[in-house]
């Protein structure tokens, strides 16, 4: 395969998952946030806002509004960092007629309720959150508010959280002047739940333990989980900041269900070892996923 063919798959397995999240995406604005009248934040935000007050097809202004914000972040910061936000932002607007059109012809039934608000938020706060997080994974964004971030970020050093929180603060409360109270409080739940979904998706859905063993029996240790488990072991040089003394450190990852093997086979060989069992979140290589 030649340069050429290897960098348009990479396109191409980098923008399908784009189009795909934004598609998610779409759908949990159609079929849960509006026909309940709830919110979202960021140029959605407004897009939902001006299909409350003035009924407005959303993808409409998704793309108006989004087209000279990605025009500015093509010459600020650049193509290459544009190029994939520019994806998600043709998908998104794309995928929003779509499912306007099946959603008036009657294919689509959309999810409305009158009392059960509260499921309304969780489902949407699910479906908006894995479509954003696969969107975000493959390094795109949908636009919006995210470019005037990242060049405010760039330009005065401006936390991006911070400066979408803000306008995300500042589109929910002029929502107030459209919807109840308590559909914000709805709303609110619903973000809630997607920034979860998103640093679920972004972190990994595979979890795994990273094991780091202090032990003067280090070198057996990392023999006996070589040759028990079958994992992988790097010994690291360390040197005791009391003692003086060189020795060595275990680092070794395992899986969940693999934590109290591997804690018996330390303990089997020195009782006393310090061992740090860590978090980890997104595991590639040899015995874990492949990428």
């Amino acid at each position: 395969m030649n340069s050429s063919s290897k960098v348009a798959s990479t396109i191409v397995k980098t923008a399908a998952p784009i189009m795909l999240g934004a598609a998610v995406y779409a759908f949990g604005l159609l079929y849960f946030i509006v026909p309940n009248q709830l919110m979202e934040g960021g140029v959605t935000g407004i897009t939902i806002l001006l299909n409350y007050a003035f009924n407005i097809p959303i993808f409409l202004t998704t793309l108006l509004l989004n087209l000279p914000l990605f025009l500015l972040g093509w010459k600020v910061l650049g193509g290459r960092q544009i190029a994939y936000t520019g994806v998600g932002i043709g998908a998104l607007s794309f995928f929003l007629w779509l499912f306007e059109r099946m959603i008036d012809a009657g294919w689509i039934v959309t999810f409305s309720t009158e009392h059960d608000f509260i499921l309304a938020s969780l489902y949407a706060g699910v479906t908006l959150g894995l479509g954003l997080g696969i969107v975000f994974r493959f390094g795109g964004t949908t636009g919006g508010v995210d470019i005037v971030a990242r060049i405010l970020g760039r330009k005065f050093g401006w936390s991006m959280g911070q400066i979408i929180l803000a306008v995300d603060v500042i589109i929910i409360g002029a929502s107030l002047l459209y919807i109840p109270r308590e559909k914000i409080l709805y709303t609110l739940v619903a973000v809630f739940i997607s920034s979860r979904v998103i640093d679920f998706i972004q972190e990994g859905a595979y979890a795994a333990k990273a094991f780091t063993i202090i032990s003067d029996d280090a070198p057996q240790i990392a023999d006996l989980i070589t040759a028990e488990m079958d994992r992988g072991v790097t010994l690291i040089p360390a040197i005791g900041a009391y003692s003086k003394q060189a020795k060595y450190m275990v680092y070794c990852v395992v899986s969940r269900q693999e934590i109290r093997r591997l804690s018996q086979l330390v303990k089997s060989v020195d009782p006393k070892a310090f061992v740090i069992i860590s978090d980890v979140h997104d595991v590639h290589g040899e015995g874990f996923r492949q990428t």
